[in-house]
């Protein structure tokens, strides 16, 4: 029986039953109907159910899901998805560069950036989907913890393995001893995306522009939660930005922030330039605080790139760019607040899992609260930041990468990043995406430079 995974209503009518209580409808009445009927909760961790619901229950889960969409949200005025009201509840919205031109970043600091979102997504590619529990153990199992290195295999009890199985499609090219060159995920697919879609159309592209080139070049198979949910949308005639609602209920999780660092990197010095890109990438799929998660890691890295802020500055950047008063908002100051508080970053994660309790693992809010605490505990230490992002939980791979990218970007060239974590990657990156397939990150690092603007960008 095939369950394709992140479509089939009656498992999204469980997952936009949690969104709407997380934004601010009451979605209670709704609940109710669905339970009555025999619906169950939408899959914790799996992207689809085990069982098939009948007909009834599917026709029903598609009325409920147009249901929802319509309730009125109470925080819909301090969660806009449009540019103008975000920039108009952001009192510290960056200005634009003016007569001086912000330094382009060397081709060496773009390739350390490309090497340290691969090495931090290997590193949580094992242990993506496990809980938090999980991965504390698999990693202590190994001699590994605090975590230091890529996760193995070797030392670890078979039955601690039958408990917690790592990932199934990353263990054999992402444990310590089965690496060989990067392996190919989405978070380094969506790059590679945004590399071509420059490419083509320039820094004024539009949202359709995305996904005419996703059309193109992304195979579906190759998405994931709110991406696949909007290139169906769009296979059945529904143009962007109702992508991302219709029927949609991952447009607040982590996608659109994983596509988000080539808006900064090819807009170093100019955070305003970089999120505004960012949004028009990221409302083809996402709304409200997955957008702001994408703004908000496009500014940290735009502020990186120039190699002139230390990593906390780069997360005020960030921050400029997200309405204050939304939960993304919150989230990310409370992050940074732990993490100066707590020695320990045991703590702090603990700490932010019982904060985000009721958040999906794959959730934009609380990943961008850990990559945010991750940076500022290890003060932009490359291993680090890595290390923390991974030993959080969540979206492990995901994480790992932002906060890679992000801490490798400071450190000006490859290096600078310790030969344990990018020999393993051989200069090699596997992907479905166009010609792409075995490219160095030299060369993407040369690519990338190509794309930005040698003239400051006017207001």
């Amino acid at each position: 029986m095939l369950r394709l995974t992140w479509v089939q209503p009656e498992d999204l009518l469980g997952h936009e039953l949690r969104q709407a209580a997380e934004d601010g409808r009451e979605p209670w009445a709704v609940a109710a109907r669905w339970r009555a009927a025999g619906g169950r909760e939408a899959p914790p961790r799996a992207g689809a159910s085990g069982q098939r619901a009948s007909g009834y229950l599917r026709l029903l889960a598609d009325d409920l899901l147009d249901e929802l969409a319509d309730l009125p949200s109470r925080l819909a005025e301090d969660e806009p998805t449009g540019l103008e009201k975000i920039r108009t509840l952001c009192p510290r919205w960056p200005g634009r560069p003016g007569g001086t031109r912000p330094p382009v970043p060397s081709q060496a600091r773009l390739e350390a950036a490309w090497l340290g979102r691969a090495a931090g997504c290997l590193l949580g590619k094992p242990v993506e989907k496990l809980p938090l529990d999980g991965v504390r153990r698999l990693a202590r199992a190994a001699g590994n913890w605090p975590l230091n290195g890529y996760f193995t295999a070797r030392g670890v009890p078979g039955p601690l393995l039958e408990e917690h199985p790592w990932n199934r499609r990353s263990a054999p090219t992402s444990l310590a001893e089965n690496i060989d060159g990067m392996p190919e995920d989405d978070d380094l697919n969506y790059p590679l995306l945004n590399l071509l879609l420059l490419q083509r159309h320039g820094r004024g592209f539009t949202t359709a522009d995305v996904a005419r080139l996703w059309l193109d070049e992304l195979p579906a198979g190759r998405t994931f939660t709110a991406e696949r949910v909007a290139y169906r949308n769009l296979l059945c005639g529904i143009e962007p930005p109702h992508t991302a609602r219709h029927r949609n209920p991952f447009r607040e999780w982590i996608g659109a922030l994983i596509r988000a660092d080539v808006h900064g990197w090819t807009n170093p010095g100019d955070p305003a330039a970089a999120a505004e890109q960012a949004h028009r990438d990221a409302v083809l799929t996402h709304t409200g605080n997955g957008v702001y998660a994408a703004m908000f890691t496009a500014a940290v890295v735009a502020a990186a790139a120039t190699g002139g802020l230390d990593v906390h500055a780069c997360l005020g950047t960030g921050l400029s760019v997200v309405p204050p008063r939304s939960r993304l908002a919150v989230a990310v100051t409370h992050a940074i607040r732990l993490a100066g508080e707590h020695a320990d970053f045991d703590t702090v994660v603990d700490e932010l899992h019982i904060a985000h309790r009721s958040a999906h693992w794959v959730h934009a809010v609380p990943n961008t609260a850990l990559i945010a605490a991750a940076l500022t505990h290890a003060d932009g230490d490359f291993a680090g930041s890595i290390c923390r992002a991974v030993s959080g939980g969540w979206d492990t791979d995901s994480a790992g990468a932002t906060a890679g990218g992000v801490a490798a970007l400071l450190t000006g060239g490859p290096a600078a990043l310790p030969d344990r974590w990018t020999a393993p990657l051989k200069n090699r990156l596997a992907t479905s995406v166009a010609d792409f397939d075995g490219v160095g990150f030299d060369a993407l690092a040369h690519l990338t430079r190509s794309l930005i603007p040698r003239e400051a960008s006017r207001p």
